[in-house]
Order: C-alpha cells, then sequence, then structure tokens
C-alpha cells in the first residue's frame, strides 16, 4: 500500500552433585536470552539489530511530525505517531521489523534473497499488539523480484492485512476470495506505480499466527504475479498508520527460510555439496505454563552430517530456559541448535539427540519446519 521509502553422602557423591550443579548453572547461562536495553529510534529512516537477525526500522515517509519507535529484545512497538494523512491515499509509514534486504539494510546471517525455487518452507511467526484510537493496517509484507535485489523496490508486494481499524483499504480493488494457511482471505490487486501489489486481507482482527510465507508465494506465483524463478527479498511486519498510532506494537517476530536445492543460486551451499537427508522426531513432556522436549535427529542420507546446526520455529509464548547436548539460541521465535563437540558428527543411518526446557503460555503447539544444515527435514 505504502509508496517506497528510503528505504540474540560420600565425598564422591557430593562431588558428582556439585558437578551436576555447576553444569546445569552453565546450560541456564550458555542459553539465557541475553537481555538487551530499549532503544528507541526516531530518525526518519532510523534502524537498530534485535536478536542479533532482525533489523527494526523508523521509515518516515509522508509526514514531516514526529515518529519514534522503541526496539525491544523480541519486537517493537511505536511510541510516538503525531500527524495524519488523508485515507484516500498512502500511509504516512511503515515501521517494521524485518528479515532480508531492505534498500540496502540487510538483517545480519540472513540467507536471503534466495530463489523461490530453491525454498522448501519460510516459517514465520508474528503477535501483534493493536489500539483503536488510530487509523492503521497490521501489515506483513513478503517482497519477491525476478533478480537477487538488494537495494531499491522489489517488483511484487505481497500484504498480508492481519487487522485495519479505520475507512482505509488495499492498492486496486477486490478480485475474489481464497483459502491460504486454512485461512480465508479477501485478496485485492493492483499497482502503485511503482511496483505490483497483491494483498490478502484477513475479514476479522488476527492477533497472532504462526504460518509458513511461502503459501501466500506459492498463491501470487499461481496468480500469475511472480513466478518460481524469482527471488524472495525480505520479510517484514508491522503497521502503515494513517492518523496517530501511538501504542501499536510487533510482541514478537520470527522469520526463517529453509533452503533444499543445492546448487541453486538460492542456496549458500557448494555446488557439489550432496543433499542432506535428515528425520527429526520431537518429543514432549508438557505442563501448565511449562515444557520439556528431547529432540532426535537421524541422518537418513549417505553421508556423514558433521557439524551439524538444527533450525525450527518455536510457536509463539514458547521461551526456553535451559537446554542440554547443544547450544540452542535465541530463547524465543527462529532458533538454531548447534551440535557440541562431543556430537557434531551423525553418521549415515544413525541420530544425536538434544533437549531444552521451557515456559509456554496457552495452548502448547510443537514446531514446525525443522531443516538441517539448511535443508529441510522430514
Amino acid at each position: 500500500m505504502r509508496p517506497l521509502p528510503h528505504r540474540p553422602r560420600t565425598a564422591r557423591g557430593l562431588l558428582g552433585a556439585l558437578l551436576t550443579a555447576l553444569a546445569t548453572v552453565a546450560a541456564l547461562v550458555a542459553t539465557a536470552p541475553v537481555a538487551q536495553a530499549d532503544t528507541v529510534i526516531c530518525d526518519q529512516y532510523g534502524s537498530t539489530t534485535i536478536q542479533g537477525r532482525y533489523v527494526v526500522q523508523n521509515n518516515r515517509w509522508g509526514t514531516s511530525a514526529p515518529q519514534c519507535v522503541t526496539a525491544t529484545d523480541t519486537g517493537f512497538r511505536l511510541t510516538q505517531a503525531d500527524g495524519s494523512v488523508p485515507t484516500n491515499g498512502a500511509p504516512k509509514s511503515y515501521p517494521s521489523v524485518f528479515n532480508g534486504c531492505h534498500y540496502t539494510n540487510c538483517s545480519p546471517g540472513t540467507n536471503l534473497p534466495a530463489r523461490l525455487s530453491g525454498i522448501t518452507s519460510a516459517p514465520s511467526s508474528i503477535s501483534y499488539g493493536y489500539v483503536g484510537d488510530a487509523t492503521y493496517n497490521a501489515s506483513y509484507d513478503i517482497w519477491l523480484d525476478p533478480t537477487p535485489k538488494t537495494d531499491g523496490v522489489s517488483q511484487t508486494e505481497i500484504m498480508i492485512w492481519f487487522n485495519k481499524v479505520g475507512p482505509i483499504q488495499p492498492i486496486g480493488s477486490q478480485v475474489g476470495t481464497t483459502t491460504v494457511g486454512g485461512r480465508t482471505w479477501q485478496v485485492w490487486t493492483g499497482s502503485n506505480g511503482s511496483n505490483d501489489v497483491i494483498s490478502f486481507v484477513a475479514p476479522s482482527a488476527i492477533p497472532s499466527w504462526s504460518f509458513d510465507v511461502m503459501d501466500f508465494v506459492r498463491e501470487t506465483v499461481r496468480r500469475g504475479m511472480a513466478q518460481n524463478n524469482w527471488y524472495l527479498t525480505s520479510v517484514q511486519a508491522g503497521f502503515e498508520p494513517w492518523q496517530n498510532g501511538a501504542g501499536l506494537a510487533v510482541n514478537s517476530f520470527s522469520s526463517a527460510v529453509n533452503l533444499g536445492v543445492p546448487g541453486d543460486p538460492g542456496d549458500p551451499g557448494n555446488p557439489g555439496d550432496p543433499a542432506t537427508a535428515c528425520k527429526v522426531t520431537y518429543a514432549t513432556n508438557v505442563w501448565t505454563g511449562g515444557f520439556t522436549a528431547d529432540v532426535t535427529i537421524t541422518n537418513t542420507g549417505s553421508a556423514p552430517v558433521d557439524p551439524w546446526k538444527l533450525a525450527f520455529t518455536l510457536p509463539t509464548g514458547q521461551r526456553i530456559t535451559n537446554a542440554w547436548n547443544a547450544g540452542v539460541a535465541p530463547s524465543t521465535g527462529a532458533v538454531t541448535a548447534t551440535a557440541l563437540a562431543h556430537n557434531a558428527r551423525i553418521a549415515p543411518g544413525a541420530g544425536q539427540t538434544f533437549g531444552f526446557q521451557g515456559t509456554h503460555s496457552g495452548s502448547f503447539t510443537q514446531p514446525v519446519g525443522f531443516s538441517l544444515n539448511g535443508t529441510a527435514c522430514s
């Protein structure tokens, strides 16, 4: 919808108990979330990094009135949003958090841009905080381009409207309804003069959701607004305010992109590397407010895996408090389990197990989208 902005007992028994306690403390220290002071951004196009992997941006262009965002360790909140613009035109800004590249500003460690044909899944999770005394949408943006673009605007913009308040509407016109990710959406298509836009509008507000970005990408390809040899350049979540907006928040955000075709330009592996074949078993013990998980990675391929990293996304409301047999970070959202020295090798037909303890709120669900060294597992 918007125009182009500038856009982490016996002595022996007592000794054993002490060593065990020390090991537990070490594990807690290794996996406890790192406290991060909130960062206030008031510069028009100012940005900062959170979790060591995402970028929070202020991104104001439609008004000279002050706007400030406060970046937290899991997202951001809009703390000042003065001014207004007509509701029949473009919004005044797009404060957001993103994975990927936005006007040469690339998030740390991202594997975007990535060719669509090389992406097996792109699990994401978002939790929004809404207000009622403003005119805005809660917009999740997905950008696609025929080239691996890291600057400027991409050719096709996918907008997922999680919520809208006030007399605003997407670009273009409604062309029907569809079901994506098990939900029903209005579909709008059009152009803002610089890029094509396809919008998926929820009939009622969605406060939080875990889903696969590729479901919306595939629907866009099916409708002829992108092709499988195009690139996913960035994934963003935020708000487009027209009037006011202070108090709006992205409470948490995670985004992962799992690549599965070695040698594809979107895959960071070497062209001759064999594809990793793997299976993940996720066994849990759940109680009110807490859980443990034992995760077993089985190498179903013909070559050893050494070392290994397993990426997955925790559902919204879950936080890891300690782990064993692996380093697991960060504590929420898109996390990566990294092998230790004693279990870094997984021989063909063999497996390695690690585990962690955590807290949860609401109904408990298991993660989706496990990938071993960048390749999706079954």
